[in-house]
């Protein structure tokens, strides 16, 4: 497994029109291997290529990738990064083994970590009706769904609760009717969005139907609970939507200067 790091160059056509669709991004991404198609779904239980755009600035957009395979970002140095730079030992992205981050994970470790996610659930709205599926709106609703029991075993960790001292209210909640999760756990969402866009034509010709993807990037600090589960969860993604930039888990050290330090900020 290999994780990469590529700076998307925002000034440049290329990068804003891949930054404007998840799914010509997704298509760029899977070219990076010679071997694969975008349209290639791994096996249900093997590693698969999962990526994400963190947006720290107008101008600092950084895509992630982990991978089984080593990738090849040429073209999309040549069409959203910066070519003339490029050159021996410095091809314009960063791409180092992912094995000794999985081989270091144990039981009890703490880390930060970040994640975009679609949270989703499905909800039947009238009695004999198809249950649809549906996305988490608000903030409340979608650190719920990540704060779920059963999904947080499955993912093989648990996310931390603040120490009583860092509550507003001692039970960490905002409301004794409807209590808010944020104020109790290590743990909050950095930005939602709704993203809309055509899928490509197919081979009739036709463009498909419209899609919509409701996304929320989660940060927060994590305790290690089962290091199997976690290594499987880092590799195959949480979650739908991984072909649209959702799903990929990363972890940076928790440093003793600033607990609530940024995962992506860490050099892959």
């Amino acid at each position: 497994m290999f994780i990469t790091r590529f700076r998307v160059n925002t000034a440049r056509p290329g990068a804003r029109r891949l930054l404007s669709s998840p799914q010509a991004m997704h298509a760029a991404v899977m070219s990076s291997f010679p071997h694969l198609l975008p349209s290639d779904s791994p096996p249900p239980d093997a590693p698969r290529v999962l990526w994400r755009l963190d947006q720290h600035a107008r101008a600092e957009v950084l895509l992630y990738v982990v991978s089984p395979d080593r990738p090849d970002l040429t073209h999309l140095v040549e069409q959203a990064g910066w070519p003339a730079v490029a050159g021996p030992g410095n091809p314009g992205w960063h791409t180092r083994p992912y094995a000794p981050l999985l081989d270091r994970l144990t039981t009890g470790d703490h880390w930060t970590f970040r994640l975009t996610a679609n949270p989703v659930h499905t909800i039947r709205r009238k009695e004999g009706e198809p249950r649809k599926l549906t996305a988490h709106l608000t903030p409340v609703h979608q650190m719920g769904w990540l704060l779920d029991e059963e999904r947080l075993t499955r993912l093989g960790f648990r996310v931390c609760e603040k120490p009583a001292d860092r509550r507003l209210l001692p039970e960490g909640t905002t409301h004794h009717k409807h209590p808010h999760p944020g104020d109790r756990y290590e743990l909050a969402v950095r930005d939602a969005r709704s993203l809309s866009f055509d899928k490509s034509r197919g081979p009739d010709g036709r463009r498909g139907k419209p899609v919509t993807v409701v996304t929320a990037t989660f940060e927060g600090r994590l305790e290690v609970i089962d290091p199997d589960a976690l290594r499987r969860t880092l590799t195959q993604g949480v979650g739908r939507a991984r072909a649209y930039g959702c799903g990929l888990l990363t972890l940076a050290p928790v440093t003793p200067a600033d607990p609530a330090a940024r995962p992506d900020r860490r050099t892959p």
